[in-house]
């Protein structure tokens, strides 16, 4: 199958509404007025993951029907039975769409991969009732999204969730079948992820400090630490990005 004969494929699957305009080999359904309500904007930022076992699994297992890739980032291989959703046109996007409001008819998908985007997605709630609508009755879903990982926008990064969050995301829609603990999700990948941005945003007479603390000079009281300059001179971007919690202060408007 070729990449035009795919494309051809594909329209039968989506909202003729959704169409907003045709573009090559794909079909842009993102407006304005869906771009504003979901703050989806032009972005630097490349995803591009190959597939673990588990969504080599189902493309394999849907060989003859339809398997969505929801926020399939930049894709590398062509799989004629994939439509790779994006809100980016990269050269493998199928269609332009958002997650919480979907192109598709009811019941479209056999499979359906969400990996590592319903935590960059304004509304998870919104885009779990999308998912569960355009997937097949007996389709099978494979989600992931992170837990303890730092801010990482794409171009947006608004929720992380434990795995009772993501299984409530589903209540009620899907059948979940197995929780899930990846090796890619193993609380190695956090450590070390939080340790090297730390060290990177560090100026550069503070990092080798930093480098030759052991762990057990990073496991007393955190309050300990906060007038040491590994806390005090990091950046306040790099802080929020790394943060513990996160909070706001806000005000209702008078009428």
């Amino acid at each position: 199958m070729t990449r035009s004969v795919k494309h051809q494929a594909i329209r039968p699957l989506l909202l003729e509404k959704a169409i907003w305009k045709e573009t090559g080999d794909c079909y842009n359904c993102l407006p304005s007025g869906i771009r504003e309500k979901y703050e989806i904007v032009a972005t630097a930022n490349v995803s591009a993951h190959g597939y673990d076992p588990f969504a080599e699994a189902i493309v394999n297992r849907f060989r003859s029907g339809w398997v969505l890739d929801c926020g399939a980032g930049r894709r590398g291989d062509f799989l004629p039975n994939v439509v790779n959703l994006e809100i980016v046109d990269y050269p493998s996007t199928d269609v332009l769409g958002a997650a919480e409001e979907l192109p598709f008819k009811d019941n479209s998908f056999d499979g359906i991969l969400c990996m590592n985007v319903l935590e960059h997605v304004k509304d998870p709630f919104k885009s779990a009732r999308e998912i569960a609508r355009v997937l097949k009755p007996g389709g099978e879903l494979y989600c992931v999204a992170p837990l303890l990982q730092p801010v990482h926008g794409y171009p947006h990064h608004y929720y992380n969730m434990t795995s009772q969050g993501l299984t409530n995301l589903f209540a009620g829609l899907l059948r979940i079948d197995k929780p899930l603990l990846l090796e890619t999700g193993l609380p190695i990948w956090s450590l070390s992820w939080i340790l090297k941005r730390w060290h990177q945003g560090l100026p550069p007479g503070e990092r080798q400090d930093f480098r030759e603390m052991r762990i057990g000079d990073l496991m007393g009281d955190p309050a300990g630490y906060l007038k040491r300059p590994f806390v005090t001179e990091l950046p306040n971007d790099f802080n929020y990005e790394l943060a513990s919690t996160t909070g706001i202060l806000a005000s209702k408007p008078v009428a």
